[in-house]
């Protein structure tokens, strides 16, 4: 018998080892041998008929619950054996709440505490409501994207999403006595952040060491997060040399963007966001680093996370938002996916780090990993540079020339040229003055 996460060993009782019992009960249970050195060898307790009795006393009358004490003998030496179950409810001890952690007892205080208490009472964080807004309040872009995906995953039908806003909400669970959840906001409201500090997505690109080059913090509902992220990351912080296959043009990006995706929809879904941190995504010429805070399932470990598992959603409501949507799935796959992309991709497999509150995904660029770019065609990347102009004008008809420096990374006699190059080839034509006009892309 080993001391361990369900296990531990003394010498001698001691009132305080009733912090241990709390502990115990409060995680996953385990059993405290009185008697027993710090080596597992018995050495036994003096009065342990007198302990028998008094311990499940002190047990019942500090704690609230009963335990199963034991008197056993070993080479004609006592030692007492407490089989402590876990609690179904919180159990304090003199006020805090002790929470048995791998080897070591923790006591629970701040966001800890509030989480622990939540997933003991069954009230969820993303369950409460969120006094002051209505469903009027929501935004209809945040609608027509999850309406959008949901058909074109084939999650639901266009039959299926034909009722009003509010009844998509009732039959997600987003709703508690006709009122507004928090996970409601979080997904449909275009500025969560005015009532849940830290609802955003912070992107980072660095050089060397803490060399902050640029960056962007991308607010708004998680399906707009979900869409505006990748697209900014893609079309921002990343280049993609451009050749041709034939006639098919190729872009070999540094990351896969289907496990960036997947990884960054993972963040979004499980991220504790009630502790107030953003996800944190920071992005250098050979890695990708995407974290976010987070509570493991108890029990679970770093192998229980890479290993196949029971889809465990920390926030169940924004991941069936999620899903119905075709954004994850309902199996627990999403690592496992992230893993068979970059193989396919021909990147190092993901180096995930876990903390006691947040989880990092760190994913290597192609060339890092040993696989280099086809020689680039610098005329292809003018075109595509061309087109990203005319998609974005598009999309923004009002943008300005600066606008479009910032969002592509180009300087800005760069974007200058092209543009003069598009009015006289006449794929795009200026309509108004400099300060209230707009672009007017052509067929």
């Amino acid at each position: 018998m080993e001391e361990s996460q369900n296990i531990e060993w003394k010498e001698s009782w001691r009132d305080e080892y009733l912090k241990w019992i709390c502990g115990f009960a409060n995680a996953q249970g385990g059993s405290i041998y009185i008697g027993v050195d710090d080596a597992g060898k018995v050495v036994g307790v003096q009065n342990g008929k007198r302990l028998l009795e008094e311990i499940p006393n002190k047990i019942q009358t500090n704690l609230g619950f009963l335990a199963d004490v034991n008197l056993l003998s070993e080479n004609g030496l006592e030692y007492i054996e407490i089989i402590v179950s876990p609690s179904s409810y919180p159990v304090s001890y003199k006020g805090e709440y002790h929470f048995r952690s791998g080897s070591t007892k923790q006591v629970l205080r701040g966001t800890a505490l509030t989480e622990f208490i939540s997933s003991k009472t069954g009230i969820r964080w993303e369950d409460s409501v969120i006094e002051g807004v209505n469903i009027e309040d929501l935004d209809k872009e945040s609608f027509d994207i999850f309406r959008r995906e949901a058909v074109r995953s084939k999650r639901m039908t266009k039959d299926d999403l034909n009722m009003s806003n509010a009844e998509i909400l009732d039959n997600l669970d987003l709703l508690k006595d006709g009122k507004l959840t928090r996970a409601a906001v979080l997904l449909f409201h275009r500025t969560p952040q005015r009532w849940m500090f830290g609802t955003y997505t912070k992107i980072g690109k660095f050089g060397k060491g803490s060399d902050l080059q640029y960056q962007d913090e991308v607010i708004g509902s998680l399906f707009m997060q979900a869409e505006r992220v990748i697209e900014l990351i893609y079309l921002k912080y990343l280049k993609a040399p451009i050749t041709y296959d034939n006639v098919t043009r190729v872009e070999t990006y540094p990351f896969p963007k289907d496990a960036v995706r997947e990884a960054l929809y993972n963040a979004l879904v499980h991220s504790r966001w009630s502790a107030g941190i953003p996800i944190q995504i920071r992005i250098e010429d050979d890695a990708m680093y995407i974290s976010n805070e987070c509570v493991f399932p108890s029990g679970w470990t770093m192998e229980s996370l890479l290993q196949r598992h029971q889809s465990r959603p920390y926030n169940p409501k924004i991941a069936r938002a999620f899903f119905r949507a075709g954004y994850i799935e309902s199996w627990g796959r999403g690592i496992q996916k992230i893993f068979e992309v970059c193989n396919e991709y021909g990147t190092l497999q993901p180096e995930y780090v876990v903390h006691s509150e947040d989880i990092m995904i760190k994913l290597t660029s192609v060339t890092a990993s040993g696989k280099h770019f086809p020689k680039p065609d610098s005329k292809a990347e003018h075109t595509a540079l061309k087109m990203k102009i005319v998609e974005y004008l598009k999309e923004k008809p009002t943008a300005t020339q600066k606008e479009l420096q910032e969002v592509l990374n180009e300087t800005r006699t760069h974007i200058q040229r092209i543009i003069k190059e598009l009015v006289n080839e006449g794929t795009i034509e200026r309509k108004g003055g400099k300060r209230f006009g707009f672009w007017k892309v052509g067929k």
